[in-house]
């Protein structure tokens, strides 16, 4: 537990180490269970299968007038834009 502690950097007073050995032993015990778990056949009867769409390449005319068209303010080759912060 000591190893545990110091790899997160945080200081554990002997009441929380026996807690958290507590709480670790919980889990993996739960961890265990499902492990020792036999599934079933999850088949559906519904069909499940992805919905692929083809790829299509749109044409698109972009030159630098049009984007530098749609700014209000320029400046000597530089577009203003409002403060982000």
């Amino acid at each position: 537990m000591e190893n545990l502690a110091a790899l997160a950097r945080i200081e554990l007073t002997e009441g929380e180490k026996k807690d958290l050995l507590s709480d670790m032993d919980s889990i993996l015990g739960y961890v265990k269970q499902i492990e020792n778990m036999k599934v079933e056949n999850t088949e559906s009867e519904y069909k499940v299968y992805n919905v692929w769409r083809e790829d299509t390449v749109e044409v698109r005319e972009f030159s630098k007038e049009l984007i530098t068209g749609q700014f209000s303010e320029a400046q000597d080759r530089f577009l203003k834009v409002k403060k982000i912060l």
